[in-house]
């Protein structure tokens, strides 16, 4: 059994307990977290496509981390006008497990 879900604007595939990293959503520790936006529902036999979302499909968890990732180093330079810029970038993300998938 899984599902697709679209949040923060991107796709993520998901199966019952998983881990997944998804963009920022506020909340504490342990508070609960649904998906709406389911796109596809398998149950092992049936597949089930959204046309957007599949409405009586919801997706549950719970948030087990607040985070940021890992720092990207952005450099601009122009070979022989003296400009360098040096930015860096750590995006903050939501750690949830996946509790149930269903109808």
């Amino acid at each position: 059994m899984y599902a697709i879900v679209n949040t923060g604007g991107k796709q993520y595939k998901i199966r019952q307990g998983d881990i997944l990293r998804v963009e920022k959503i506020p909340g504490e520790l342990g508070s609960p977290v649904s998906f709406d936006r389911v796109l596809m529902f398998s149950d092992g036999e049936n597949i089930r496509i959204g046309q957007p979302v599949l409405d009586d499909v919801a997706v549950k968890g719970h948030i087990v981390e607040q985070g940021k990732g890992k720092k990207i180093i952005v450099f601009k330079y122009k070979k022989r006008k003296r400009y360098r810029r040096k930015l860096g970038h750590r995006q903050q993300y939501t750690a949830i497990k996946i509790d149930s998938i269903g109808t």
